[in-house]
C-alpha cells in the first residue's frame, strides 16, 4: 500500500467540485470523510446505490415474522384466553388485534438491525480505533484521502489537489 495523502476542503460544494475534478483526471479517490451527509457526493465518488433498503426489508420481515410466530404461540396454542369475547382457537379471526404489536415489531427490527448492520459495515464499533485520520472532518473541514499507488508522482496528485482549492495538502 502507498503513501497517504490528505487534502482538507472548507466548503462541501468545492468539495464536491475537487472530487469530480481529481476523477476526471484519473486520480482514485480512496476515502472521503465530512462533519454531514453531503448531497451528489455518492454520485461523485461513482459509488454504487445503498444497499440500506433491502436491510431494512429483512430486517423488519424477521420481526414480523418472530412477532407472528410469538403472538400465535402465545396467544392461541400455549395459553388461550377468552379476551373481549374473541375466540382464541383461530389465528385468521383474531389478525386484526394482532395488527399493532405486529406493526410495532417490523418497525423496532429494521430500526436496530439497520444500526447494527450500519455499525458492522462501517466498523464503528466499541473498542476499535477510529481511522479518522483528522479530527476537523467531525466539525467543519472535509477530508479526500488518495493512496499513492505510483500511477502519479506525489508532486502531480499535490498540484491537482492544490488546482482543486484545496485549503491543506498534507501526507
Amino acid at each position: 500500500m502507498g503513501n497517504k495523502i490528505f487534502a482538507i476542503y472548507d466548503d462541501e460544494e468545492r468539495l464536491i467540485r475537487a472530487v469530480k475534478k481529481i476523477r476526471k483526471g484519473g486520480i482514485a479517490i480512496h476515502e472521503v470523510y465530512t462533519p454531514f451527509p453531503v448531497h451528489g457526493l455518492r454520485e461523485a465518488l461513482g459509488l454504487p446505490r445503498t444497499r440500506m433498503a433491502i436491510v431494512s426489508f429483512l430486517c423488519s420481515s424477521t420481526g414480523v415474522f418472530l412477532a407472528l410466530w410469538g403472538i400465535w404461540y402465545m396467544m392461541i396454542y400455549d395459553w388461550p384466553m377468552n379476551i373481549g369475547g374473541k375466540p382464541s382457537f383461530s389465528f385468521l379471526e383474531n389478525l386484526p388485534s394482532f395488527v399493532p404489536p405486529l406493526f410495532e415489531a417490523m418497525v423496532f427490527s429494521a430500526a436496530h438491525g439497520m444500526v447494527l448492520i450500519f455499525l458492522l459495515r462501517s466498523w464503528i464499533l466499541p473498542g476499535v480505533t477510529p481511522k479518522n485520520p483528522d479530527p476537523r472532518t467531525t466539525a467543519d473541514k472535509f477530508l479526500v484521502e488518495i493512496i499513492e499507488d505510483g500511477e502519479g508522482t506525489r508532486e502531480g496528485i499535490i498540484s491537482a489537489l492544490r488546482e482543486t482549492g484545496a485549503e491543506e495538502v498534507r501526507f
